[in-house]
């Protein structure tokens, strides 16, 4: 018979529930346990060891096509990567890096010629590799890296150089020590000196021997903050050569003779285009932060039901920190949202899944999931970030120690809110994409130029929802209350609250974008607002992300684990509600009083979750062995402390 927690963990896997269970089995074996060293050298042994282990039983192969040696089940691949978080992030760095970005550069960039040489032989890991896009000067600004790519026709080669010590390629995962290749993005220049933008060329760094090749410096870049396992480094190019074969040329290619041709007219949408086929990394991080997230959340939660601290002076008896309201609050809400971001990144990965297995993917849909993409990364790795800092602080000094997990875990997700694009600047994305109704035309231009689209345009939105469009249509339809006098409880209502403040910012920021172009420069009209930009394309992500739980809720079989998603999704709702209430109040969407109801309707959700907190955690679906910390086992401290008297 099926309990309630599992009703709650296959409801929360989603559609690859299998390959999750499959790879939970994987994590229990010996070789995946968990095991926190600062000792790079260690580290990276131990990674190295457990990537042959993964290739040799085909791991990597779900993320390649069918015509290429794989099995072309790209939401499987991605939900791989995502559950080795919860053994080891460097695991899962590397092994994103191998099979995600490089070979992922190769599959989806390149042609016949390139998937023959080398997508056999990455998959097989008898061909390392890395993705080589970064530079010191330019992260973000992927258009303005500075490593050039020079035709030369005469010999029928590319010269790969770096031109600046800004140009250096930097923190790049495997040139340090293991990749032989690197998948080089560089400014392609033809040989009538004119430049067709960045684009992707495959150059060899290394010989069989590990030593740098002529032209090639590589260098370490030693400690991090945390992924201690990744041998992040450095190349500089110096007049490098190679053969003209090893562009990259789905999308563009130079004739033998020195001709650029391309099937996409424009640069700034062929650019987009490739970069959009390489959106699996970013979907990737996302989940993954999201995944050592849940670990912290699972190690902090149990100790909570554990540890003991003061006396009820009823009873005499010390109380479980867990039965204190404040303790409740610091750990519930994070669980809550742990559940709401895993049920949107499942239809992120279905929609990614989707779109990749497509012979003629719909350029609108295409946008629209590099849009949620990138809004999902920057919610998940954020989440990680905060709620893997409470989880340590829940501990006490406990949480401090390495056997128990926790700073391994803060150490290693720290680096995932700025890599596969910053936060920032992907929430900008978003928000881009809203007020421009994803038109085409806005994917090559500038700031300046998206404004002034933008003031023009926005009016035209139609706001766009989820696969839950119809779910969400009924809940809206059946409310029989408004926002001030219904119940916040109400699905409906907290809809509604998601859906105004999400339309209502889109076109204020919009009105302020039109009303700053017509009196200062446009560049100083977007610089004005950003702040309100940003605050716009949060409201949409929270409202996705509220759209994805009543779909999760709606999938599932179970009454009793209904019910409890159900106090789950209102305590999710109402933090959000709770973060944002001051706009709220200041745009009268909620009175003084009823405000205080938000805080009140929090408490009562946190006091009715707290006997479901262990079967919170348990729903998570965290493999034994990779939530284990010591601290949860007091009876191995007796034994010590036996031991040494």
């Amino acid at each position: 018979m099926t309990t309630t927690a599992e009703h709650l963990q296959n409801t929360l896997d989603g559609r690859w529930r299998d390959v999750k269970n499959r790879m939970r089995a994987e994590l229990s074996r010996d070789v995946f346990r968990p095991h926190y060293t600062p000792n790079t050298v260690i580290a990276r042994t131990k990674v190295a060891e457990q990537l042959k282990i993964m290739a040799t039983a085909g791991a990597a192969e779900d993320g390649f096509k069918k015509e290429h040696g794989g099995n072309g089940d790209v939401g499987a691949a991605v939900t791989q990567i995502e559950m080795l978080a919860m053994s080891d992030l460097s695991l899962m760095v590397k092994a994103g890096v191998q099979w995600g970005l490089f070979g992922g550069a190769i599959e989806n960039l390149g042609t016949e010629r390139h998937h023959e040489a080398y997508v056999k032989d990455l998959i097989d890991l008898d061909l390392l590799g890395c993705f080589a896009m970064t530079e010191t000067g330019h992260g973000s600004d992927v258009q303005s890296l500075e490593t050039t790519a020079t035709y030369d026709p005469a010999t029928e080669e590319f010269v790969i150089h770096s031109p600046t010590p800004t140009a250096r390629k930097d923190y790049i995962g495997g040139a340090a020590e293991t990749a032989r290749v690197a998948a080089v993005f560089a400014q392609l220049i033809t040989p009538d000196g004119e430049g067709h933008g960045v684009h992707c060329l495959v150059v060899p760094i290394r010989d069989e021997d590990g030593n740098d090749l002529p032209g090639i410096t590589t260098s370490d870049c030693h400690y991090k903050g945390g992924l201690p396992g990744v041998d992040n480094g450095r190349i500089v190019f110096d007049q490098v050569r190679v053969p003209r074969e090893n562009l990259l040329n789905k999308y563009a290619d130079v004739s033998p003779d020195g001709t650029y041709s391309s099937p996409i007219e424009s640069t700034g949408r062929r650019f987009f285009t490739m970069l959009g086929t390489l959106i699996r990394g970013r979907v990737t991080v996302g989940g993954s932060a999201a995944a050592a997230a849940r670990v912290a959340l699972d190690i902090a939660t149990r100790y909570g039901l554990q540890r003991k601290q003061f006396d009820d002076p009823d009873t005499g008896e010390e109380v479980v920190i867990m039965d204190y309201l404040v303790h409740q609050r610091r750990l519930l809400p994070l669980i809550a949202e742990s559940y709401a971001l895993q049920f949107a990144q499942n239809e992120l990965v279905a929609k990614c899944h989707e779109l990749q297995t497509a012979d003629d993917p719909d350029p609108e849909e295409q946008r629209e999931l590099e849009s949620r993409a990138a809004g999902l990364k920057a919610a998940n790795t954020w989440h990680a970030t905060r709620a893997i800092q409470e989880a340590r602080e829940a501990c006490g000094g406990a949480g401090y120690m390495a056997e128990n997990r926790l700073i391994a875990l803060k150490a290693d997700t720290d680096v995932f809110t700025t890599f596969e694009g910053d936060n920032h600047v992907l929430t900008q994305l978003v928000a881009k994409q809203l007020l421009t109704a994803y038109a085409d035309d806005i994917k090559g231009m500038s700031p300046v130029e998206w404004v002034r689209f933008a003031a023009n345009f926005a009016g035209e939105r139609v706001l766009k929802r989820t696969a839950a469009e119809t779910i969400i249509q009924t809940i809206l339809d059946t409310r029989q209350d408004n926002e001030e006098e219904g119940s916040l409880f109400n699905r409906g209502t907290q809809v509604q609250m998601f859906e105004d403040r999400e339309e209502y910012m889109l076109a204020s920021v919009a009105r302020r974008l039109q009303g700053k172009a017509k009196e200062m420069s446009a560049f100083d009209a977007f610089n004005a607002v950003q702040d309100h930009v940003l605050h716009a394309a949060q409201a949409h992500i929270d409202r996705v992300i509220l759209e994805a739980f009543v779909a999760g809720i709606d999938a599932c079989e179970d009454d009793e684990a209904r019910e409890i998603l159900g106090m789950v999704c209102d305590l999710y709702a109402l933090s959000v509600i709770d973060k944002d209430k001051a706009w709220w109040i200041e745009h009268r969407y909620l009175s003084t009083e009823r405000a205080k109801a938000v805080t009140r309707g929090i408490n009562d959700r946190c006091r009715r979750l707290r006997p479901h907190a262990e079967l919170l955690v348990d729903g998570f679906g965290i493999p034994e062995q990779c939530r284990y910390a010591e601290m949860l086992h007091p009876e191995k401290l007796a034994e010590q402390v036996a031991d040494g008297a």
